[in-house]
């Protein structure tokens, strides 16, 4: 972000532009549906200041700082960029940065103070970049830590059990024997951990995403940034929370609702190879002066998925121990760069997924803190072709038993290939891929059998 003023204020904590246009509703309206009535008082609307939790200085810092980029922009505006109450919070801190000379009112209707229109002085200006160099942050109004500690717990005290049919449903397309399924339920609710391991390529990463996409029940309510000890952790973040509509429809429907929180489906929050221990701490940033929330956090109330656990940069004892605190507490601890170490709720539902053989990664005491394991061995022939009949279907590709039993007698028994959940949807794949090239019709034959196995198996010579 570069400190020249800008005709519109994109906010740090999203990608949504802040149109001069908008202003906040003014009627009593909501809609609450969905929401607990237990969960409601902590995200009521403050009215005041004091409400807020936050200090009025902090209030009163950001609400230069987004002038400062904003330009002229009318009081309800203001109280929108900082998703805050108007007459209540916003017109209180606007007067006093008035009366301190720090913007002046340029225009507006004198019967309606929403309308008046406010622009940043000289002396406003430069208050505004000596609050820059020491905290870059522009975006909504954080909340404090307690108040983000109070609605994860509460939101964790009302979470919906799940039952055997959203499981079912859940995991529609996947071809399953029923133990893994009814196993899987069970798990969820607990909300604790489940370890998922076995041979590659038989759905143990789609299961982790069909249980964080499909069958977390409710919603959940993530803040945008949060504040502590005189620091902002951003949390909101679009490639992991996903609003149950856009945000900007919520703005105009919540009205009684604290704007600083956004309504969104269960985080899901899926990592790999590429996960280092780092990852699991605050991200200072030199340039922005705040923090980004780790992904632990970024879960609450939600899924974080460990893939390929083992193969990480860090040997696994390292990473493991990371967890033993919040396996056990239901409690995770997070520094700041200045030392201060603080706790935040662990109310996640962790997965650890890996191809790696379980003993020669976890020891029996690390195994007693996972809740539950669920190994997912290789398909049986009924299942293989099922998938291979399910996936022919959804693509539209002819099945062929001949065919198929081709398939499986020279590439399978044959070699001693064991099945994978996998093959079938990637050898469609192949076989889809050749039938175009040859200008032939959607049919499964040996021909393009043999195309496909040679073209994705890597033991031939």
């Amino acid at each position: 972000m570069t400190e020249s003023r800008a005709p519109k204020l994109r906010t740090l904590t999203g990608t949504a532009e802040l149109r001069r246009e908008v202003v906040p509703p003014t009627g009593e309206q909501n809609s609450l549906e969905g929401l607990d009535s237990n969960l409601l008082p902590l995200i009521e609307e403050p009215r005041t200041i004091e409400a807020t939790r936050i200090p009025p200085t902090l209030l009163a810092d950001l609400t230069l700082k987004i002038l400062y980029f904003g330009g002229l922009m009318q009081g309800g505006q203001v109280a929108l960029a900082l998703r805050l109450h108007f007459s209540g919070i916003v017109e209180p801190i606007l007067r006093a940065l008035k009366a301190q000379h720090l913007i002046e009112v340029a225009g507006g209707s004198t019967l309606n103070p929403v309308s008046y229109q406010y622009t940043i002085t000289d002396k406003g200006s430069e208050r505004a970049r000596e609050l820059l160099e020491r905290n870059r942050y522009v975006g909504p109004c954080p909340v404090t830590l307690e108040h983000y500690i109070e609605v994860v717990k509460a939101q964790a005290k009302i979470r919906p059990v799940v039952k055997d049919a959203d499981v079912r449903q859940a995991l529609r397309g996947l071809i399953l024997s029923d133990n893994i399924v009814e196993r899987i339920g069970p798990a969820v609710n607990s909300y604790e951990s489940l370890f998922i391991y076995g041979p590659p390529g038989n759905g143990k990463t789609s299961i982790a995403k069909a249980i964080g996409l499909r069958l977390l029940p409710g919603n959940v309510m993530v803040p945008h940034a949060i504040y502590e000890d005189g620091q902002i952790i951003k949390v909101f973040d679009l490639s992991t929370h996903r609003p149950v509509v856009a945000e900007d429809a919520q703005l105009a429907e919540a009205n009684r609702l604290d704007k600083r929180w956004i309504r969104c489906f269960p985080p899901v929050v899926i990592t790999g190879g590429e996960l280092t221990l780092s990852d699991l701490e605050l991200a200072w940033s030199e340039s922005s002066r705040f923090y980004e929330a780790p992904f632990q956090l970024k879960a609450n109330n939600g899924l974080l998925v460990i893939d390929d656990f083992g193969r990480q940069q860090m040997a696994p004892g390292e990473l493991l121990n990371r967890w033993i605190v919040p396996l056990e507490e239901r409690l995770d601890f997070l520094t700041f760069h200045t030392g201060k170490k603080f706790a935040i709720p662990f109310e996640t539902l962790i997965v650890f997924s890996t191809n790696l053989d379980p003993a020669a990664l976890v020891d029996e005491a690390f195994l007693r803190r996972i809740s539950h394991k669920l190994g997912i061995g290789d398909p049986t022939e009924e299942q293989f072709r099922a998938i291979l009949m399910d996936t022919c279907a959804a693509r539209g590709f002819k099945f062929d038993q001949a065919a198929y039993d081709y398939l499986l007698q020279e590439y399978y028994l044959h070699m001693g290939r064991p099945m994978r959940a996998c093959h079938p949807r990637d050898l469609l794949k192949q076989m889809i891929i050749f039938a175009n090239y040859r200008g032939e019709p959607l049919v499964m034959n040996q021909k393009l059998v043999d195309l496909a196995a040679h073209s994705y198996f890597a033991d031939f010579f």
